[in-house]
Order: structure tokens, then C-alpha cells, then sequence
């Protein structure tokens, strides 16, 4: 009887061990860092945001994993007030280039990924990630992925469809609640539409031809700093390429403050190779023809748009220039950018008002 007990006591202990090592097997599984390096492109778009392996750590903390770069464009695009942390990653052996041409775009190679996060701090400061939006170029080609990011921050999913959710915030001593709009998968190509291709917006050199802070003591120029990691094949020197300023600093012009920010936020479609090329504005910010920047130009169909107003810049007078007025609204139909946003960007507003207001 002993015997027996002692042989059944040694199969349940060894079938305690043999799920405890199971078990043991499954967290080291689960502990194994992921690599961008590991990518299958074949299986692209991945579910989870956490099967490319761009981040280390607590995946919301946006920590990059070897070789995954942050940049930023000196002057973004507004969108309700989210912050963004935007990375790049591309294969080992290949490089960009920078084009000849009057944007300074630079020509990326295949599987290069350009990673953009969109994350708010709540009242706490705690930060909550919203979604991630992946650019992959395959073939030649741009492809858009949209991610949104689960209730409990341990990762984002796949989401083609797009999606509406509640956040709250604080800007500058101010709380909001919205309707935050994560766009869907087709939407992405109304905005980064270059000659009916989806291509990348922010990632010109001429946007990126200023020192970016690294951390940990390092400040450099983004175009030298991807050189120096193999991003980059061509770069010359910072003084060989435009550079735009950020709108938000008040020690610029204001006309350069103000072009600025038309660029970011308005030439991406005003341009003569995207979708608002028919309107006959053009907002980029080497635009030098005044007719095209809209001085006393009458709208070609803005319908609703216009309001009771006659021209899309009336110099001197913010209030009677179609521009503010589709800045200051959120109504379909009226307000400019057309998606990206359900709130007005006050700043913006000023900043444009204060440029037309100058005119003489």
C-alpha cells in the first residue's frame, strides 16, 4: 500500500514539474525579444502592432528596439492636440537617398517601415497611446496598416476599418473630451496622395534638416544622424538643403511661421500633384506666386466652403479670407483639413489670422 502511495505521489509530482517547466517554457517564450530584423513581409499586416518587434520593454512606453530611429519633421501636422512619436526602421544593407528635386523627398527603399504613434497624457501625465500607423513600401509602392491600441495598453490590433472612440485631456491647463476619429485603411490615401500614389508626407529633408535631441546627451541633424546609421547614402552637409522652420517658435518671421505651417498642415493636398491640385492653391512653402497662394483669388468649387466670402486670402483681412473661415469650422463640408481633425487648432488660427492681418 505504501508503495502504491509513493508511486502515485511521484506520477503527481511529476506531472506538477512537467506543467511548471511547460509553464516556465511559455514566459521565457514570451520573454524573447522580437527584431523588425524578423519581419515575414509576406505576412504583413501582422495583428498585433507587438509582432514586429519595433519597441522593448512595456510596448506603450515606445521604447525603440537596435536600429528602430526616432525622427520628427520641424513642423507637424495638427491633430487635436495628440502627441506623436514617429520611428523608422529599414533593412541592414540598404539606404535612402535624397531626390533632386524642389521638395528635397527622399526615396526610400523596399521594406523600408515608417512607424507613427498618436498618444495623449491624461490629467495624471500618464500617457495613453490611441493608434499606430504603419507606412511599408513593398514593390515599390507605399502600403498604409492603421493598429488601435487595447483599453489596457499591452498592445495594438489590426484595424482597417477605422474607429471612433472618448479621450480625455489636458492642454495646457485646459481639459478636453472628444470623439477622437482613428481613420480607416482607405482614408490614409486622401492625404498622402502624390499623383495618385500613396506616398510618406513628413519625412523631406528639407523637414528634417535640424538637430533632433537622441537623449542621453546626444543632439544632432537628423539627415547626419541617418547617415551615420546607414539611413541615408547622399547626405552632403545641413547647409546643401532647405530646412522649414518650426511654426511654433516665436523667434521666426512670422510670414516663415506662418508658410510653415500651411506646409504641414494644408500643402499635402495643396499641391500641383495631389488631390487639391484642381483648386489652383498651392500652399507648400516655396509657393512664391501670390495668385496661387490665394491673394484675392476666388475659389474654383468650394461650394459650402466659402461661406458668403469671395477669396481664399483677402490681404489685411483674416475675417473676410475663405482660409480662416475653413480653419475655424468642424462642419463636413466646410472644414479644411478635411479629415484628421474634430476640433479647431486655436494656435493655428491666431498664427494665420496674425500673417493675412499683415498684409499690406
Amino acid at each position: 500500500m505504501n508503495k502504491r502511495i509513493i508511486s502515485i505521489g511521484l506520477v503527481i509530482l511529476g506531472l506538477g514539474l512537467a506543467i511548471l517547466f511547460a509553464c516556465d517554457s511559455d514566459i521565457q517564450e514570451d520573454l524573447v525579444q522580437k527584431s523588425p530584423d524578423d519581419i515575414d513581409f509576406a505576412l504583413i499586416p501582422y495583428p498585433n502592432i507587438s509582432d514586429y518587434g519595433f519597441f522593448v520593454g512595456e510596448l506603450n512606453k515606445l521604447i525603440p528596439n537596435d536600429r528602430v530611429l526616432l525622427y520628427k519633421p520641424s513642423s507637424t501636422l495638427f491633430s487635436d492636440y495628440a502627441e506623436k512619436a514617429r520611428f523608422i526602421w529599414m533593412p541592414e544593407g540598404v539606404s535612402a537617398s535624397i531626390m533632386d528635386n524642389e521638395w528635397q523627398e527622399i526615396e526610400f527603399p523596399d521594406r523600408s517601415i515608417l512607424v507613427k504613434n498618436f498618444y495623449y497624457n491624461d490629467a495624471d501625465g500618464k500617457q495613453r497611446v490611441i493608434e499606430t500607423r504603419l507606412l511599408v513600401k513593398l514593390e515599390g509602392k507605399w502600403n498604409a496598416y492603421p493598429y488601435l491600441w487595447n483599453e489596457d495598453q499591452s498592445n495594438a490590433n489590426y484595424k482597417m476599418t477605422g474607429a471612433t472612440l472618448p479621450v480625455s485631456f489636458n492642454h495646457e491647463g485646459t481639459h478636453y473630451d472628444i470623439d477622437y476619429i482613428q481613420p480607416n485603411k482607405n482614408q490614409c490615401k486622401s492625404c498622402h496622395n502624390q499623383n495618385e500614389e500613396l506616398k510618406p508626407i513628413g519625412p523631406k529633408a528639407r523637414n528634417m534638416n535640424y538637430d533632433l535631441d537622441y537623449g542621453n546627451g546626444e543632439v544632432k541633424n537628423q539627415l547626419a544622424k541617418w547617415q551615420e546609421v546607414g539611413f541615408l547614402k547622399n547626405y552632403e552637409a545641413s547647409y546643401a538643403y532647405q530646412s522649414i522652420p518650426d511654426y511654433t517658435h516665436e523667434d521666426v518671421s512670422l510670414n516663415d511661421r506662418a508658410r510653415a505651417y500651411l506646409d504641414a498642415n494644408c500643402a499635402y493636398c495643396h499641391n500641383p500633384k495631389s488631390s487639391a491640385s484642381t483648386s489652383g492653391l498651392t500652399l507648400t512653402f516655396d509657393e512664391t506666386d501670390e495668385n496661387k497662394l490665394g491673394y484675392f483669388k476666388t475659389p474654383v468649387a468650394a461650394g459650402i466652403g466659402a461661406g458668403n466670402l469671395q477669396v481664399d486670402i483677402h490681404p489685411g483681412k483674416a475675417d473676410s479670407s475663405i482660409l480662416v473661415h475653413r480653419m475655424s469650422s468642424i462642419a463636413q463640408g466646410v472644414a479644411m483639413p478635411e479629415i484628421g481633425r474634430v476640433m479647431l487648432h486655436h494656435e493655428g488660427i491666431q498664427l494665420i489670422s496674425d500673417w493675412i492681418n499683415a498684409m499690406k
